[in-house]
């Protein structure tokens, strides 16, 4: 059978099922429910208030569980030793994610934001954050490889269990202790930090392993990947909405009252994603990866877990800090520019990688 090619704009926008494809929207929608809930139902915050369990509010912990299950069940963890034969894949991924990532977001955050302390840390933990979720989405959309990203996430997904805590303790008492810059508001746990880590990372960690050893040896592979996948798949987003519909009722005050500060921790963001993304892909193409492993190098290091992010900001600092507001503007702005950079990466493929990731034969040769 023969097939058409389509202009990249054309697959991406085909490839995207309708959930994901209205994502930003989605995202908007919750956001204005959350506020006008937080606006005329005061009593929310008192309920969500009753239910906390060692400072985090049951319904929205759970929440960030749903979100955090879908994405880590499809991870191939069996396919760990696939790419880490790719030396220069595999350490170029982890000098962006772990030491370039953090140190740019630490450095704008004190830039943009260095009379707002909150939203200061806030950030600090959105840079600290590295990918584990969407990322897999967008990196599919632009024609990556496919088993690159999953390794790449599998290891950062095991890798950010014990560096986020040590990370959170360096960029956030530490450095700013050694640059003789202001402490207030960085008081920050490294254990109250590690638990937060280990509940909303390691629990549905381990719960997606689990599922894919359980589920490949009573149906299989392909049932697994085939029919579980596809069904459990869209509750990351209705978990990320459901937590967002509830952040925002409790966040409602801060952001009407102080619009003008959502939009200076939107700035730092936009230039993180740009930067981090462009210098991915140039190092890709700079190490001679290939453009289906280079678009996945730049979309795991622009890409960040803002789901833990918000989770370990809630847990400690609580739900109505300004580091919370800080990790759930996050993914407001994080969703519509990494879609937009999905385009701008299938025009790279014809632009700087002289080749077309959209067409059906013969696959790129992987290094």
């Amino acid at each position: 059978m023969t097939l058409a090619v389509a202009a990249p704009q054309q697959v991406a926008a085909r490839r995207l099922s309708t959930l994901d494809r209205w994502l930003p929207a989605w995202i908007g929608l919750a956001m204005v429910v959350g506020l006008a809930l937080g606006r005329f139902v005061p009593a929310l915050a008192e309920g969500l208030a009753r239910l906390e369990v060692g400072g985090i509010s049951l319904p929205i912990g759970l929440g960030l569980l749903v979100m955090m299950y879908p994405v880590l069940a499809k991870v191939r963890y069996d396919r760990l030793t696939a790419v880490t034969g790719d030396t220069r894949l595999l350490v170029s991924s982890l000098v962006l994610n772990w030491l370039v990532g953090p140190a740019l977001m630490f450095a704008l955050a004190w830039v943009f934001l260095p009379d707002l302390p909150e939203y200061r840390t806030g950030l600090i933990v959105v840079g600290l954050a590295r990918c584990i979720a969407m990322v897999v989405i967008w990196n599919d959309l632009a024609c990556g490889d496919r088993e690159a990203a999953a390794v790449l996430v599998a290891i950062n997904s095991l890798f950010q269990v014990v560096a986020f805590s040590l990370l959170g303790w360096f960029y956030l008492t530490v450095l700013p202790s050694w640059l003789g810059l202001d402490t207030q508001g960085l008081d920050v746990s490294v254990g109250q930090i590690a638990v937060n880590v280990l509940v909303f990372l390691g629990v549905p960690l381990a719960a997606g392993f689990a599922s894919g050893w359980i589920g490949e040896r009573t149906k299989g592979r392909d049932w697994y990947e085939s029919a579980f996948v596809p069904r459990i798949g869209p509750w990351a987003l209705y978990g990320l909405l459901f937590t967002i519909v509830l952040l925002f009722a409790l966040q409602g005050d801060a952001v009407t009252r102080n619009p003008l500060d959502v939009a200076r921790i939107a700035l730092p963001l936009l230039v993180y994603f740009a930067v981090m993304w462009g210098v991915g892909l140039a190092a890709g193409k700079g190490l001679g990866l290939g453009y289906a492993r280079s678009t996945t190098l730049a979309f795991t290091a622009a890409g960040n877990n803002f789901e833990l992010a918000i989770a370990v900001a809630i847990g400690t600092f609580g739900a109505t800090s300004g580091q919370a507001l800080a990790g759930v503007v996050g993914p407001l702005i994080e969703v519509p520019v990494l879609v937009g950079l999905v385009y701008v990466s299938l025009w790279a493929a014809r632009r700087w990688f002289a080749t077309d990731p959209t067409a059906p034969a013969p696959r790129e040769v992987r290094a």
